[in-house]
């Protein structure tokens, strides 16, 4: 049976970066971790930059597909979409690999984790803009600037999840629904 070394560095650098940050691993480390030659990296990735990006591309891809999964056709609009944001959030909250990754940029401030904690949000925030055109075009919310308005949807939920629980019992998830219904959803129904 062939070995998918490539897997296997993969899956050692997710190991890695989730137990010991970007910034403290190394290539050498990866390799060991995956039982590999250092060289064996070489011959799938240019760098650690480069193996980073790959995980973090299938992150997000499994970040969209937990939200998709929440969806449902019978459901209002508005209660898909506090269903994948939440989904999304608690996947961010509790993913080993991104709790290492906000805790690395919050306290060091990593380029590369910084860059990548931006890509997330950024695909999460098209995510939002995505079903918010497609409610639009559907005439199930009021139109609307998407990216401004998921722009701000996406900082509020971060907000209530995660910035309020800093100096607050957190929320429970009908709470921030109640919230976020108070605060934007009324405004977009027709």
């Amino acid at each position: 049976m062939e070995i998918d070394r490539k897997h296997l560095v993969v899956e050692a650098a997710k190991t890695s970066f989730s137990q010991y940050g970007y910034k403290a691993t190394t290539m050498d480390q990866i390799a060991k971790m995956a039982n590999v030659g250092k060289g064996t990296i070489y011959t799938f990735f240019k760098n650690k930059e480069e193996l980073f990006d790959e995980i973090i591309s299938s992150l997000i891809q499994e970040m969209i597909k937990v939200a998709d999964e929440v969806m449902d056709e019978k459901e209002s609009f508005y209660a898909n979409l506090h269903a994948a944001l939440f989904r999304l959030l608690e996947f961010r909250k509790y993913h080993l690999l991104t709790i290492k990754l906000f805790q690395e940029q919050r306290e060091i401030g990593t380029p590369a984790v910084n860059e990548m904690v931006k890509k997330i949000e950024n695909q999460i925030i098209f995510h939002i803009k995505d079903l918010l055109q497609r409610a639009i075009d559907h005439k199930k919310i009021k139109p609307c600037n998407p990216e401004i308005t998921a722009f701000v949807i996406f900082k509020l939920y971060v907000a209530l999840i995660f910035d309020w629980e800093q100096n607050h019992e957190a929320l429970t998830k009908e709470e921030i629904a109640g919230l976020f219904d108070l605060y934007l959803v009324k405004g977009l129904e027709l």
